[in-house]
């Protein structure tokens, strides 16, 4: 698959510890730039009532997601909870080739192998906390996890800030306001230049 030389669609990647706020950003950046789209990903996960193929999620079965590890259709991939997760290598490239801009919400590791795969036409934010103590604090909030679940997303946090040189924006979300003005500013001029 190659990437067209007409019109080509840009991919705007956030990055982000669990608790800092990033999918609350990604809302907003949503709303203020319409010519920005969530990345649509694909599972093996049954559709729940009220979903739909293609604007939820591509729905594969597990042997079509395993054969598309095997021939390397995917930018990133996961498994938990008993079902396959991952981001579409075919589905990128007909956007960017198509010029539609695409926002992700990707783990370090899937950010990084995106902007390898497409280094021209991507931006990769990491939206940090203050401090692991408010973040921390962020997460007790939530009541979502007993004490063992926190200790991992605290250890897991750890070791996604140990890739924020590797981005090329970051950004402190130490006032939710302020952070989502800086992140739309970086997307909106990302997308402006051509």
């Amino acid at each position: 698959m190659t990437i067209s030389r007409g019109p080509t669609g840009k991919l705007v990647v956030f990055s982000a510890p669990s608790g800092t706020g990033k999918s609350t950003i990604a809302k907003i950046v949503l709303e203020r730039i319409p010519s920005l789209a969530f990345s649509v990903s694909a599972t093996t996960r049954p559709m729940r009532a009220g979903e739909e193929e293609g604007v939820h999620y591509y729905f594969l079965d597990k042997k079509k997601f395993e054969e598309k590890i095997r021939d390397g259709g995917f930018i990133e991939h996961e498994y938990f909870f008993n079902n396959y997760y991952g981001t579409l290598l075919d589905k990128t490239v007909d956007a960017v080739n198509s010029g539609h801009h695409l926002l992700f919400d990707l783990d370090v590791k899937g950010a990084l192998n995106l902007k390898t795969l497409f280094p021209l036409n991507s931006l990769l934010i990491f939206i940090r906390p203050p401090d692991m103590a408010t973040l921390r604090e962020r997460l007790l909030k939530r009541e979502s996890e007993d004490a063992d679940a926190l200790n991992v997303r605290l250890e897991r946090a750890e070791l996604e800030l140990g890739y924020v040189d590797q981005f090329d924006e970051v950004i402190v979300n130490d006032c939710l306001d302020r952070a989502a003005d800086a992140v739309t500013a970086k997307v909106s001029e990302f997308l402006s230049n051509t």
